[in-house]
C-alpha cells in the first residue's frame, strides 16, 4: 500500500476510506498541507500554488508506552491563528513578525491513548510536532522511532550531505557535519557511507519549486536526527544517532517527561530560492531556554591557526594576531588549541592584559572531552565534567576571557545535546559566549540561548590549508552554503583568506583558486555574528612585499556580522549566488560566481534608487586583482555586474 500511495492525493485517500481530509493553508493561501489516515496510519501531503511539493508522507511514533504509527482514529481537531513578533541580534535578520495558520489533530491509538499533531503553516513554512499529554501515573516516555516522513515526487533532486560513519577519521572524531554536498544529485544514489543524510536538505522539485528540510528546537530533551536514504521512490524517513556514536555511549532513543513534546520537523517551500535563503523557520516557534544578565558583544577576529597551525600557539605569535585585530578594529582573536601546553595558565593570563591593552578580547579553545573519541589536543576532559568546566570558566570570568570555542563533540545522542546545554548555561554564568566546532548544527539556538554565537557543522575553511582538492571547490561550496547550511542558522566557517598560498609567509601549501572579490564576498554571503577571518599580519605588508591589497583590507574593516535584513537576489546553489544583507541603514551585497567562465548578470536592486552612487569591488578581468570603483545606479531593477571564474565582488 505504501508505493500505491505514491500515486495518490491524500483526497483520493480520503475518497477511498470514505472520510474527508483535514487541510491547513498558510495566510496567503499558497502553501498548503492536508492531513489524511489511510488504514489508521497518518499521512500528509504539501502542495504550493497547486503543485505538489510532497507526495504523502508518514507521521506517528513508536514508543515504549504505546504505537502511535498505525490503528489512529481521530479524536478531535482544533484550529488556531498564530501571530507573534520577536527579535533576534545575531543572525540574518533582527525583527520578524509571524503569522501562520495551525491545526492541531489529537489521535487516539488502539489502546485509547491519545497524542496529538500539530502544524503552523505560515506562508512558505510548515513547522510540525508531536504533543503528547500525560498518560494516566505514566509522567514519562522513550521515543523508539519516528514513522516521520518526507516524501518527495520522483523528479526531485537533491543538495545534501551524508552522514558519516561513526568513530572514524581524524581521532576517531566523526561524524561531524563535514561531508561534501550533492549538487543536484539523483534521489536513487545511496547515500556515500549508508547512513543517510544529516540535516538540513534542499530538495529541487522540477518546475514545481524548492523545499528546504530541517529540525528545529532540540535541546537536552531529546536527540539530534537526520534523515534515512531514499526508500520506495522519493520516501526520506526522521532517523536517530548511530548507536556507535559517542564511543558507544549513551541511548538512541530520546525520553523526556510527559506532558511533553518532540522537536520541530520544519520545511521552507518556495517556486524560488528566495524563502529558502530568507527562512526564518528555525526561531519562529521556539522560545528561549533561560534570560541572562550579560550584555554580549559580537564582530570580528583573527585566529591564528587557521593559517599559522599548531606552531602559532605561543605567546609572541599569539600578539601579532592580537595587534592584527588591533589594526584592524576588530574586539577579538582566537586562541586555539594547544594553549595550556605551550603557556598554561599563566601565559593566557599575560597575554589577556596584553590583548586588553590593545583593546581587543580572546576566545579560548577547548575540547569537548576525551573519552569519546582519541583527541590530544588540549585542553581536554573539561568541559564534560560539570566541576572542572565551571572551575576553569569562573577562572576566565577573573581575568577577563569573553568566551570559549569547544570542538569535538562525539554525536547527537541525547547525552550531548545535553551537554551543548550545560556548556551553554555555565558559560553564561560567567559572561561567556559560545562557538562550537566539530558538532552538529544549530537548531534554533540563536534564540535559544543567549550566549550562542555559532556552530561549524560543515566542511570549513581548515579544510583549505589541509587538501588542495577543497581550494579547487571552494567556489562550489560558497555558492552553495547560503542555499543549505547558512539558511538554518549561524555557520562558524572561519574563512576569507588574503594569502594566496594558504600557508605562512605566504609560501608553499595549497594555492588558493578564488579571487580576492570572492573572498570578500564570503563575508556578506556567509553569516555568523563573531566572524574569525583567515587573515594573517603579512596581509597588512605593502602590496610589493606581499601583502594583501588596501582595498581588499580596507572592505575587511569595515563589513558588519549582524544583519537585520537578508534579501535574496539571484543565484543556482552550487553555481552562482547574490545576495544583500542590511545593517542599519546600509546594505552590503556579495556575489560569487563558481563557473569556468565569466558570468554577466542583470540583476534586480530594489534597496537602491534611481541616481544613487555605491561602491563597487570587483575582479580585473585580466589581472584578476581587485578593483574598487563607483557605480551609479542607473535603473534599479537592471544593474549589470560580470564575475569573473572562481571570482566574486561585493557592492555596498
Amino acid at each position: 500500500m505504501r508505493r500505491a500511495l505514491s500515486f495518490l492525493s491524500l483526497a483520493a485517500v480520503a475518497a477511498l476510506c470514505g472520510a474527508e481530509p483535514l487541510t491547513v493553508a498558510g495566510p496567503d493561501g499558497r502553501l498548503v498541507v492536508t492531513f489524511d489516515l489511510d488504514g489508521g496510519k497518518p499521512y500528509y501531503s504539501v502542495a504550493y500554488d497547486g503543485k505538489t511539493m510532497l507526495d504523502p508522507s508518514p507521521l506517528g511514533f513508536d514508543s515504549n508506552i504505546g504505537d502511535f504509527t498505525s490503528g489512529l482514529t481521530v479524536a478531535k481537531t482544533g484550529e488556531d491563528k498564530i501571530s507573534s513578533a520577536y527579535t533576534l541580534n545575531r543572525s540574518k535578520v533582527s525583527n520578524v513578525e509571524y503569522k501562520a495558520n495551525a491545526l492541531n489533530i489529537t489521535l487516539k491509538n488502539s489502546k485509547g491513548q491519545e497524542m496529538s499533531i500539530e502544524f503552523r503553516v505560515s506562508d512558505n513554512d510548515i513547522a510540525y510536532r508531536y504533543n503528547i499529554p500525560r498518560q494516566g501515573d505514566t509522567g514519562s516516555i522513550r521515543i523508539m522511532k519516528e514513522a516521520s516522513g518526507f516524501d518527495f515526487p520522483s523528479f526531485t533532486t537533491t543538495f545534501i550531505t551524508p552522514q558519516s560513519d561513526p568513530m572514524v577519521g581524524w581521532k576517531r572524531t566523526k561524524p561531524s557535519y563535514e561531508e561534501e554536498y550533492t549538487f543536484d544529485g539523483a534521489m536513487t544514489d545511496k547515500s556515500k557511507f549508508g547512513h543517510g543524510y544529516t540535516f538540513p536538505a534542499l530538495f529541487h522539485v522540477g518546475d514545481n519549486g524548492w523545499v528546504l528540510v530541517s529540525e528545529t528546537g532540540v535541546d537536552r530533551r531529546y536527540c539530534g536526527s537526520r534523515l534515512s536514504d531514499m526508500t520506495g521512490d522519493g520516501l526520506y524517513t526522521v532517523e536517530f544517532p548511530m548507536p556507535e556514536e559517542n564511543n558507544g555511549n549513551g541511548t538512541v532513543e530520546p525520553a523526556f517527561s510527559l506532558p511533553g513534546s518532540t522537536p520541530w520537523r520544519t520545511l521552507t517551500v518556495g517556486s524560488d530560492l528566495a524563502p529558502i535563503v530568507e527562512t526564518t523557520a528555525p526561531w519562529d516557534n521556539v522560545e528561549p531556554r533561560f534570560e541572562t544578565a550579560n550584555d554580549y558583544k559580537f564582530g570580528k577576529g583573527t585566529w591564528s591557526w587557521i593559517v599559522w597551525q599548531d606552531n602559532s600557539i605561543n605567546y609572541n605569535d599569539l600578539c601579532k594576531f592580537v595587534d592584527l585585530a588591533a589594526e584592524m578594529g576588530y574586539p577579538y582573536a582566537l586562541v586555539d588549541n594547544w594553549w595550556d601546553t605551550n603557556m598554561g595558565k599563566e601565559g593566557i593570563e599575560k597575554l589577556v592584559e596584553y590583548a586588553r591593552g590593545k583593546g581587543v578580547e580572546l576566545f579560548l579553545w577547548y575540547s569537548s572531552s576525551g573519552y569519546w573519541n582519541d583527541i590530544v589536543q588540549g585542553p581536554t576532559n573539561l568541559m564534560d565534567n560539570p566541576i572542572t568546566r565551571k572551575d576553569y570558566m569562573r577562572w576566565m570570568k577573573k581575568i577577563g576571557v569573553k568566551g570559549i570555542k569547544v570542538d569535538f563533540f562525539g554525536g547527537d545522542k541525547q547525552e550531548t545535546m545535553r551537554l551543548y546545554e550545560d556548556i551553554l548555561s555555565d558559560a553564561d554564568d560567567n559572561g561567556l559566549m559560545v562557538i562550537f566546532h566539530g558538532c552538529t548544527i544549530p537548531r534554533g539556538w540563536e534564540k535559544m540561548y543567549p550566549n550562542y554565537v555559532g556552530s561549524e557543522a560543515v566542511l570549513a575553511s581548515e579544510n583549505l590549508f589541509f587538501d588542495q582538492h577543497f581550494c579547487n571547490e571552494e567556489a562550489h561550496n560558497t555558492a552553495l552554503h547560503p542555499f543549505v547550511r547558512n539558511a538554518i542558522g549561524c555557520m562558524e566557517f572561519g574563512g576569507c583568506f588574503m594569502n594566496r598560498n594558504i600557508n605562512r609567509g605566504n609560501k608553499g601549501g595549497n594555492k588558493r583558486i578564488t579571487t580576492d572579490g570572492h573572498e570578500l564576498a564570503t563575508t556578506i554571503l556567509f553569516q555568523n555574528p563573531i566572524q574569525n577571518f583567515a587573515i594573517t599580519p603579512e596581509n597588512l605588508l605593502p602590496e610589493a612585499e606581499g601583502g594583501a591589497p588596501v582595498v581588499s583590507m580596507e572592505f575587511l574593516k569595515d563589513v558588519p556580522t549582524t544583519w537585520d535584513e537578508t534579501k535574496f537576489i539571484d543565484g543556482y546553489p552550487g553555481k552562482y549566488v547574490v545576495l544583500a544583507r542590511r545593517h542599519g541603514d546600509k546594505w552590503y551585497i556579495g556575489a560569487t560566481n563558481a563557473l569556468k567562465e565569466p558570468l554577466t548578470l542583470t540583476l534586480a536592486l530594489p534597496m537602491y534608487a534611481k541616481g544613487d552612487v555605491v561602491t563597487i569591488i570587483n575582479d580585473d578581468p585580466k589581472t584578476r586583482e581587485p578593483l574598487k570603483k563607483e557605480l551609479k545606479i542607473k535603473d534599479p531593477s537592471k544593474v549589470k555586474i560580470t564575475l569573473q571564474p572562481d571570482g566574486g565582488a561585493v557592492i555596498y
